[in-house]
């Protein structure tokens, strides 16, 4: 298997050190994005949809843990950190594997036999579940947790308008902008969608196409189009949202 790999690394050094490692380590391997911050980490996910995440954990923007908690199941991922061994217990007892800056050629090495025997398994084996996982790093490893957006400053005609986040039905990218749909109007902030995605509380917000996050609360319901597509309902518009393949998962039973 030739897998697609995505890097997130916030360090310069670090990045250009493991993208030239797995380079040599894993040639038939394909990177098809190296980010700097999460945000552009899950943005990159969303578009080229890797089998394998390098994630660093502190990165500006979403972490990578929230990124990992947005991956879910959809890819294998390697952390990269530089916690001591005391944090990285967590790790250990779970199926997802991790490196320790400065990363070392052997270690690497071990974490990508691991990886081919996974993708290379007959089924491909699933990525580890993790919810689990990630409730134990939390407590595991000192991230500070972010402090969730309340208000937002918009744009409604010459007037900056002060709103407040549980009164938005969903947002919706919209070129150099973010649209903000309310109930009974809508505005427009400069801030694009994907670096309002740290500030958002991802259990009351979901992403449900790359360029749309909805409102829990305000879903009315999901309905298929066809065999592949979805679409959402929400409560208050009369705009039906696409639901992109990659979110569906969302509304299974």
């Amino acid at each position: 298997m030739n897998p697609r790999i995505l890097i997130a690394e916030d360090e310069p050094l670090m990045r250009e050190r493991l993208q030239m490692m797995l380079a040599q380590a894993w040639p038939e391997a394909r990177i098809v994005l190296v980010a700097e911050n999460g945000n552009d980490a899950w943005d990159g996910f969303l578009e080229h949809e890797p089998e394998v995440v390098f994630l660093d954990i502190r990165m500006p923007g979403l972490s990578g843990l929230e990124v990992a908690e947005r991956i879910g199941k959809r890819a294998h991922i390697v952390f990269v950190t530089a916690y001591d061994q005391y944090a990285v217990d967590a790790f250990d007892a779970g199926a997802v594997d991790y490196l320790l800056k400065p990363v070392q050629a052997e270690r690497l090495e071990r974490a990508l036999l691991r990886l081919r025997e996974k993708l290379d398994a007959r089924p491909v084996a699933q990525p580890a579940d993790m919810a689990r996982l990630l409730q134990s790093l939390r407590a595991a490893l000192p991230v500070p947790p972010r402090e969730k957006m309340k208000w937002l400053r918009a744009s409604v005609g010459k007037q900056i308008r002060l709103i407040d986040i549980d009164d938005v039905l969903f947002f919706q990218a919209d070129t150099k902008y973010t649209r903000v749909v309310l109930a009974d109007s809508e505005a427009l902030v400069r801030t694009p969608l994907k670096d309002l995605l740290a500030g958002l509380d991802p259990d009351q917000f979901w992403q449900i196409h790359r360029g749309t996050m909805v409102n829990v609360k305000a879903i009315e319901a999901a309905e298929r189009i066809d065999a592949e597509r979805m679409q959402v309902l929400v409560k208050g518009s009369a705009e039906k949202l696409p639901v992109s393949r990659t979110f569906t998962y969302l509304f299974r039973d």
